[in-house]
């Protein structure tokens, strides 16, 4: 029996082959918080009957369900995979460094349309049965990525599913062996594409991408249930640079208005030498919108600079992760 309080959830994730099709999990992730949900529209029927004060109980209908929320975790060199690619679009096979034990995975943004998942997370009862609930048709309309000072990497992904499958069998949880990526293992990078060269007195780094979707596709003949969701709007990709004022490089983009390429990686443990684990967010061309130093008393000025990703005409942004991961 599992114990019959938090300590006892789990959460499993595979990929589906077709939208809103159970697939048992394959991955099992290590998360912090959770807020995954079926949410139902329903319906009562109100007409009027002699004498009846309340509406019939067996005249309320289902006319709607869908799932959404949340997904908290840490960045973990392993497990990662089938997040990344639901988020980023590109089918993604790990391909194998030389001979070594090290696969490198490369999302590079594409459209998501066939990118969905099934999530099952099992919630503990207080007398230690964990309950099933399988949310399918999950798909991935925001992630943001965020690192402080002293801090662990974490991500916080945005759900949309279908409906939520409470009749499968809950999947045994198994975690390989995974550690986090941190803020010793940081660094960012600026300047020319494929040439950016390391910045100094960076404290904290967060990196949102949002991909709006039309998630409104309830049809007639469906049972009440949505088609998948198809992207509806332009790929927004923002965040921001906490810093010590330590020189003028990022101050001057911002007054001129120019692009420069942003690398922001993390380097792990050796998998098998040259190849280590590896989480870099490559985004070939971001403005500077807001965020110049101001003094505000004595302290050492620390501005928060604000930025938006977009397209440099030739190259897509991408997440590259390198793990011990040879599927996803």
């Amino acid at each position: 029996m599992a114990i019959g309080s938090g300590l006892g959830a789990q959460m499993g994730i595979s990929a589906e082959t077709t939208y809103g099709t159970f697939v048992a999990p394959t991955r099992f992730v290590e998360f912090t918080k959770e807020s995954l949900v079926l949410k139902k529209t329903t319906a009562q029927s109100a007409g009027i009957a002699a004498g009846r004060l309340l509406p019939l109980a067996d005249r309320r209908v289902v006319t709607q369900r869908e799932v959404t929320g949340s997904l908290d975790l840490e960045v973990t060199n392993k497990a990662m995979g089938a997040l990344l690619q639901a988020l980023m679009g590109t089918t993604v096979t790990p391909v194998q460094q030389a001979a070594t034990a090290a696969y490198l995975q490369t999302h590079t943004l594409a459209d998501t349309a066939g990118k969905s998942l099934t999530i099952q997370k099992g919630v503990p009862l207080t007398t230690g049965t964990v309950t099933d609930k399988s949310f399918v048709g999950c798909k991935v309309t925001s992630a943001e990525f965020s690192c402080e000072v002293g801090g662990m990497l974490t991500a916080s992904f945005e759900i949309d599913g279908r409906n939520c499958d409470e009749g499968q069998t809950l999947a045994a949880a198994s975690y390989p062996a995974m550690a986090p990526f941190h803020f010793g293992q940081m660094a960012v990078k600026t300047g020319t594409y494929s040439s950016e060269t390391a910045r100094s007195g960076i404290r904290k780094v967060s990196i949102k991408v949002e991909r709006p979707q039309a998630a409104d596709r309830f049809y007639a003949g469906a049972s009440g249930l949505k088609a998948e969701p198809i992207s509806n709007d332009q790929v927004k990709i923002t965040g921001s640079l906490e810093m010590d004022y330590v020189d003028t490089i990022l101050d001057d983009l911002h007054t001129s208005d120019a692009a420069t390429s942003l690398v922001w990686e993390f380097l792990g443990a050796t998998i098998e030498a040259p190849h280590v684990e590896t989480f870099r967010v490559v985004l070939p061309a971001i403005k500077l919108d807001e965020g110049p130093p101001t003094v505000d008393g004595f302290e050492v000025i620390k501005p928060t600079i604000q930025f938006t990703g977009l397209y440099d005409g030739t190259n897509q942004p991408r997440i590259e992760y390198m793990s011990a991961d040879a599927t996803l």
